[in-house]
């Protein structure tokens, strides 16, 4: 059986996920990949694409708050853990498929999949290796510096959680100006540039944490390279595809 490369997309609510998900679908089924989608947020009223397979299939957030008398956010994380029970099923259904590529749309609040016990066992079981993570900068929210180095900590978070290679996509950029995404690009080369963002915009607590949680990211030397994509456009998503072929097969295509 042939390797099925798995790509999981993850970040915070609104980053932009499920629009990530369904446009870089299409970019690959345009460049004849054989690709599919699956939905893993059981809470999700609509989707910006129609998952090839979809958890809420099997798990109905409404059925757990009649049942158990949960509200919203309880049935939510009721969901989200029984998602691990089902993952047999779904590995099944993603298996069968026999695709090139699964890129697999995480719930839109991220914790619920990152950080609870759970998400990293689904992620382990779903699918064989290779995998990958693409965390999202949503652009206009990390055009503040503060919230930028916020971004890189929780990704940092992220990749302890699941130990697998990650790529940070900073996502919306046609939702900012063309000087301000340069601006956060300069940021993800080199520490200088933030730090003098940093220094420059930024005062009392939010300086000092700023500055703190930069210099042990440093010492971490994890890759803060950022790959620019607007979902709604498509712009990027060549430059992402090569990434990803880079890190799933060493540079190469699928062979047919």
């Amino acid at each position: 059986m042939k390797a099925l490369r798995t790509l999981f997309i993850v970040g915070m609510a609104g980053s932009g996920k499920s629009l990530l998900t369904g446009s870089l679908a299409q970019f690959f089924m345009d460049e004849d990949q054989n690709v599919i989608t699956v939905n893993l947020d059981p809470g999700v009223l609509s989707l910006p694409y129609n998952p090839d397979v979809d958890v809420r299939d099997e798990i109905n957030v409404t059925d757990l708050m009649d049942r158990y008398g949960l509200g919203p956010n309880g049935a939510l994380i009721m969901a989200a853990d029984l998602i691990a029970t089902k993952v047999d099923v779904l590995r099944e259904s993603i298996e069968e498929s026999k695709a090139d590529y699964v890129i697999i749309d995480t719930p839109g609040q991220m914790e619920l999949f990152a950080f609870r016990k759970s998400g990293p066992f689904i992620a382990t079981n779903i699918a064989e290796e290779p995998k990958a993570v693409a965390y999202l900068f949503d652009a206009p929210f990390s055009s503040d510096p503060f919230n930028y180095v916020s971004n890189l900590f929780i990704s940092a978070a992220l990749y302890t959680r699941f130990m697998m290679p990650q790529v940070h996509v900073l996502t919306k950029i046609d939702m900012i100006p063309s000087n301000t995404l340069d601006e956060i690009l300069t940021w993800s080369e080199g520490e200088g540039d933030l730090e003098g963002a940093i220094e420059s915009r930024l005062e009392g607590e939010a300086y000092l944490l700023s500055r703190d949680l930069l210099s042990t990211l440093a010492n971490l030397e994890i890759s803060t390279e950022l790959i620019p994509v607007s979902a709604k456009t498509g712009k990027g998503l060549l430059n992402l595809s090569a990434v990803l072929t880079r890190i799933f097969s060493g540079g190469e295509e699928i062979l047919r």
